[in-house]
């Protein structure tokens, strides 16, 4: 067991320094990284499952041969449920089914997840509080004799101490942010450090074997979602061009002057009508489509025909040609973003407003 934990810690180590590096030396790529639907998303949703799945069979094995009411490993079991859930939207990205108007309104990214419906500083607090509570607070104590003592009568498994330095650095890495978009790389880690602690809590003769296993059904699951997401491109013509029409749409928006961007943003084209008041969104081209049976809530809250958000990216730089690219798309049939900052790019559906190259 101590070998397979201390490979954790590699592992874990190895993802910082990765992320450390990539960030260093190609900041592109590790924006591209980070992009949801991309293996790093997909891999913390794996990893979170089924730390879920073997934290409920530890569970289930811990009533049988205790008889008691096995709540703690069923809750962390159940934390990693929703985590790996909340991860992927619930499936929306992947199915492509519109959510509920509560959350086209209230959360940011307009998806059917909870965590962003959540004020962030209490969201920030309570991810701090469980990454060091459970898993730095929680072993140390737990080593304690009376302490560890009264945590196994009320059936409290903690993670062992040898995963410690692992949450620590995850702990520490989401206080400083080191690096753009570092939440991403704390969730991936956080999810090994859960799987990890998940597959000590059971048969620890059989920790190093598993553990093997549950990193092969990892990268395995997490490859073939990349793959199923790239095989996607291309497909339903018809929502690509109904898409096309909508985005013409909005170009004349944009183009009536009644619709005023700024430099160097890019945001959900429903957050930017909202943060800078540009009410003709709802007034204008894209809106009057509802006549030719565009939904109503797709108008309202600008969304493709995917049910995914379309994004404006206005980008200017600062040299002395002060050029300047502004289009809106949609991220197409993969429901992933492939466009860059000056150019449409993939299987992405796009409209340039402006183009001063």
């Amino acid at each position: 067991m101590a070998w397979f934990l201390g490979l954790s810690n590699l592992f874990i180590l190895g993802v910082a320094a990765y992320a450390a590096f990539l960030n260093a030396s190609y900041p592109e790529f590790a924006y591209f990284t980070v992009q949801e639907d991309e293996f790093l998303e997909w891999a913390t949703f794996w990893s979170f499952a089924l730390a879920s799945v073997v934290f409920f069979l530890s569970a289930n094995r811990q009533y049988k041969s205790e008889r008691r009411i096995p709540w703690f490993l069923a809750g962390v079991g159940l934390f990693c449920l929703v985590v790996a859930m909340e991860e992927i939207s619930w499936g929306q990205r992947l199915l492509g089914y519109r959510p509920p108007v509560y959350f086209l309104e209230e959360n940011f990214q307009q998806e059917l997840n909870f965590h962003n419906v959540i004020a962030t500083d209490f969201r920030k607090l309570a991810l701090k509080i469980i990454i060091i509570g459970y898993g730095v607070i929680l072993p140390i104590v737990a080593l304690v004799g009376p302490v560890g003592e009264l945590l196994r009568k009320i059936a409290v498994v903690a993670p062992s101490g040898w995963l410690v330095p692992s949450f620590a650095l995850i702990a520490w890495i989401y206080q400083t942010y080191p690096w753009p978009y570092s939440g991403e790389w704390v969730e991936a880690m956080l999810a090994a450090g859960f799987l990890a602690a998940a597959l000590e809590s059971g048969n620890p003769t059989r920790v190093t074997l598993r553990g093997g296993l549950a990193v092969m059904m990892v990268i395995v699951l997490s490859t073939a979602n990349v793959w199923l997401g790239r095989i996607q491109s291309g497909a339903d013509i018809e929502k690509v061009q109904i898409a096309e029409a909508e985005l013409d749409a909005l170009q004349r928006d944009f183009l009536s002057g009644k619709v005023k961007t700024r430099c160097n943003r890019h945001k959900r084209l429903y957050t930017f009508m909202v943060e800078y008041r540009q009410p003709y969104l709802r007034a204008g081209e894209f809106a009057a489509l509802q006549q030719n049976g565009m939904p109503t809530e797709r108008a309202d809250y600008l969304l493709d025909p995917w049910n995914s958000p379309y994004w404006l990216r206005d980008r200017c730089t600062r040299n002395a040609e002060r050029k300047r690219v502004v289009y809106v798309y949609s991220f197409g049939p993969n429901r992933k973003r492939d466009s860059t900052a000056f150019e449409i790019g993939g299987d992405d559906v796009g409209v340039f407003v402006l183009d001063t190259r």
